[in-house]
């Protein structure tokens, strides 16, 4: 120990008296907040550079008509216009519509499934780890890979998930349009997403079960409570905020979907599926309408941010019970 503390010490020495006496003696006036500042200040330029200056840009030109197809046209201020064509336009409506379609369902199908796998792994029986393993493959696929394996599946003539569907109804495999029909196109989406990130939600549940102390279970078989009501008054009330979180988690990531949505149905048939992100991206690279498009943005921003801050306060307030 003496020893490498002496190879320190010589070694702050040679890189003291190899340092200008000018720099020396402005780092020694320096307080311990100003160097870590000194430290941290690249990086916060560069997140700065990423992340604020996109956001204020896009909410400049949401106040414009600027197209971004045609840089050389003046440039002209119109206000609250593309905020009030966004919030009385029919179609933004629906596009709004199918998004909370798509979230409320995606949600609710990956919380139930995923906190019964976790709860089922959580009794460790024998193989769970392999079973685990098995589990989180889909989430660790690539959702470009994901969409294009589903929709071979999808497919009418040849795909697997339509003859299982018919050799359980009796529907014959070409009637099964799950791409192309109104109602099963929404139905498809959320089918994928759901075996895509349910282990994602598994896994948030399972750290919330794990985190229970055992000695509370004890002390319920002491007082002979039955394993349903160790259920209801120990497990779910405890693992209750990691399940919000996992909510929360998954909703934000749903809202924004985009991929996913353009891989199997671009949006179609007509616009059943045409999520917010997909609206979004046909508004600002198909039409050009990138000042309109930047107003539904900072709108979707808005929202996302909004009802987050609203959840948070609600899932701080669970944790402190």
């Amino acid at each position: 120990m003496t020893d490498n503390a002496s190879i320190l010490e010589r070694a702050a020495e040679t890189a003291a008296r190899a340092t200008p006496a000018p720099v020396a003696a402005r780092v020694r006036r320096l307080s311990d907040r100003a160097v870590a500042w000194l430290f941290i200040a690249p990086t916060m330029i560069l997140l700065l550079a990423i992340n604020i200056f996109p956001l204020i840009w896009a909410i400049r030109l949401s106040f414009t008509n600027y197209r971004a197809n045609r840089p050389n046209e003046p440039v002209k201020n119109v206000g609250l216009q593309n905020y009030e064509r966004i919030l009385t336009d029919s179609d933004t409506w629906l596009a709004m519509q199918a998004t909370a379609h798509f979230v409320f369902w995606t949600i609710v199908l990956q919380t139930l499934i995923g906190f019964s796998l976790a709860y089922l792994i959580d009794r460790k029986f024998r193989g769970h780890a392999f079973w685990t393993t098995v589990i989180l493959v889909p989430m660790m696929l690539s959702p470009a890979v994901v969409g294009n394996f589903w929709r071979f599946l999808y497919e009418p003539q040849i795909g697997l998930f339509t003859y299982a569907v018919s050799f359980v109804t009796g529907i014959a495999p070409t009637d099964i349009l799950m791409l192309s029909n109104v109602r099963l196109a929404p139905w498809a989406i959320i089918i994928v997403d759901t075996w895509m990130w349910t282990p994602y939600v598994m896994l948030i549940c399972l750290a919330g079960l794990r985190s229970i102390p055992d000695y509370i279970y004890e002390a319920a078989e002491v007082d002979r409570a039955s394993g349903w009501r160790q259920f209801w008054s120990i497990t779910l009330p405890m693992a209750l905020p990691f399940i919000m979180l996992a909510v929360l988690f998954r909703g934000i990531e749903n809202f924004k979907m985009f991929d996913m949505v353009n891989l199997l149905t671009g949006g179609g048939p007509g616009s059943t599926t045409e999520v917010a992100s997909i609206t979004l991206k046909r508004e600002a690279f198909e039409k050009w309408r990138t000042g309109f498009s930047s107003a539904f943005a900072i709108i979707l921003f808005v929202a996302v941010f909004g009802l987050a801050n609203i959840y948070v306060k609600v899932l701080n307030k669970v944790k402190s019970r």
